[in-house]
């Protein structure tokens, strides 16, 4: 078997902390020395208010607004080293794929006694920094990703918190910390060999501008040209949440009347809303357009004619990050910290 390609995969740096820069958790001593009381006072505050006058109190509270600092069951526990709280970073709630993984996660987790906790990354960046934030707060056991973090800041902060991280989804050369991922390189590289040994040369992509469609699109159209096929158009989005913006694209595709043969869709989402575009303008599949996508939802081989997609086993790869996650938990070191997931693409009756 051949090796896997590594996804060159976006880093961006930013100077400012509003763009995500690493903060410094606010320690209890800190507000209580602002507020002119004992730390005792300040605790006493916040777990039974009554316990502390209504004047202290108010100093108490101007000084948890001005410090930021967080108190609560999550925070008190990590301290102690009971944390039972792993984080989840979803990008889309959506996606089948990812409800498969964090199932996978949570089958290896729960039963060892730690709680899945989910939130919703939207694939914003702005969202993603609030979420790595709030860990200061919540202050998880471990944190799993369903994709991989490009901001260096969030990545620095993240690493500061001295828990197992794993990320996902793409084949990087440096994670945060562990890794349990496929190559998006050679998946569309798979594409664009099955266009080409079918015969199809005017082909077109639809996927999202930004990280893992980003690295699909690129690694389609370079593949494309080593193998002599014309990329006649490439329709990207900012963000991707369901089948209606398949059938957006493939609707605003066909109006301008390209003469494509072959489109490749980044996502499964994508590719089911515009193989049902397609369909209802009378199109025939495969023999006026073929599709293929990415991912292997269950309705890739529901959908008439069926859809060809890109294989990767999504509820391993949350099982695998679970196992990799209890045995740093436990104090072990595993024997390998980034594990490759293969892929394979299934043909199906749209190509």
């Amino acid at each position: 078997m051949n090796r896997p390609t590594y996804d060159d995969v976006l880093r961006v740096s930013s100077p400012t902390e509003e763009a995500g820069a690493e903060r410094r958790p606010v320690r209890i001593e800190e507000v209580a020395r602002l507020a002119g009381v004992s730390p005792i006072t300040v605790s006493r505050a916040l777990r039974n208010p009554k316990m502390v006058s209504e004047k202290r109190r108010e100093r108490i509270r101007q000084a948890v607004e001005t410090t930021g600092y967080f108190s609560n069951p999550h925070a008190k526990a990590l301290r102690s080293g009971q944390s039972d709280i792993v984080a989840v970073f979803v990008s889309n709630i959506l996606s089948e794929q990812f409800s498969l993984a964090v199932e996978g996660l949570a089958e290896v987790l729960e039963p060892a006694g730690f709680q899945v906790v989910l939130s919703r990354t939207s694939y914003s960046y702005k969202r993603e920094t609030t979420l790595v934030r709030s860990l200061t707060a919540t202050r998880p056991a471990a944190v799993f990703i369903t994709g991989v973090m490009e901001l260096e800041a969030n990545r620095s902060f993240l690493r500061g918190l001295g828990v197992p991280i794993v990320e996902s989804w793409a084949f990087a050369r440096d994670p945060i910390d562990m890794l349990v991922g496929f190559s998006n390189t050679d998946g569309a590289r798979l594409v664009a060999e099955h266009f080409a040994e079918r015969g199809y040369r005017k082909v077109a992509f639809i996927g999202r501008s930004g990280g893992r469609g980003a690295l699909r699109r690129k690694s389609f159209a370079m593949h494309c040209e080593r193998l002599g096929l014309q990329v006649q158009r490439e329709i990207t989005r900012d963000t991707v949440s369901g089948v209606p913006e398949g059938r957006e694209a493939m609707r605003s595709l066909l109006e301008e009347n390209h003469e494509v043969q072959a489109i490749f869709c980044a996502s499964d989402l994508l590719a089911i809303g515009g193989l049902l575009e397609a369909r209802e303008r009378g199109l025939r599949i495969p023999e006026q357009l073929a599709i293929a996508g990415f991912g292997d939802s269950t309705l890739a081989e529901e959908i008439s004619p069926g859809l060809t997609t890109i294989v990767a086993d999504s509820r391993n790869i949350g099982t695998q990050a679970g196992e990799l996650m209890l045995q740093r938990l436990r104090g072990e070191t595993p024997e390998q910290t980034q594990r490759h997931v293969s892929i394979k693409l299934v043909c199906r009756g749209s190509t």
